[in-house]
């Protein structure tokens, strides 16, 4: 299987991540919580971070992939096999994207002092090997803050856009994107 192998990216080492990886993974999904999103966390909404291990390392449909330069980590991609939840997206797209045979790429991440390296593109394609290795995946799906600086740019050159919240107020305005499973 191909996301089992380590790949040298620059100066960088990209890899499923291992236990000894789980306190840096946090960190970087933590400082973006708090730095880059403004709204720190979340129990309800981040309870994969406080548990890395039994959400990821844990479970063989799951994954965590991370790069890392000089042994710490810098920039985090994961997989989890569940959709979108409604509220706050729209019932159509839970339906089109069930849990179980969805695998929704989280915590696509690079601290700030490590972007423009490419670290996103290279983790987003480990995650996608991994699940065209993963047998009862249909389809690659995730949404994203348009807010983020870089976000919306960043998805739209490696995924298709399914819709986009910022149309209807009653959802959250989350744009929502499928990536190709590789075959």
């Amino acid at each position: 299987m191909r996301h089992h192998l380590e790949h040298r990216h620059g100066d960088y080492v990209l890899r499923a991540a291992r236990p000894e990886d789980v306190t840096g993974a946090r960190k970087v999904m933590l400082d973006t919580f708090y730095l880059e999103f403004g709204h720190g966390y979340h129990a309800e909404w981040h309870a994969d971070v406080v548990d890395i291990e039994g959400a990821y390392l844990g479970n063989p449909r799951h994954a965590l992939f991370v790069a890392v330069l000089d042994g710490q980590v810098t920039a985090t991609t994961a997989i989890r096999s569940h959709g979108p939840k409604c509220p706050p997206h729209p019932q159509w797209l839970v339906d089109r994207y069930p849990a179980g045979e969805t695998a929704q790429l989280f915590r696509v991440y690079v601290d700030r002092a490590h972007r423009r390296h490419g670290l996103a593109r290279a983790l987003v394609a480990m995650a996608c090997d991994f699940v065209a290795d993963t047998a009862g995946y249909s389809a690659i799906y995730l949404h994203t803050n348009p807010a983020v600086e870089g976000a919306e740019p960043f998805w739209r050159s490696v995924a298709k856009e399914i819709y986009d919240g910022r149309e209807d107020p009653r959802y959250s305005p989350s744009v929502h994107f499928e990536i190709p499973l590789p075959r």
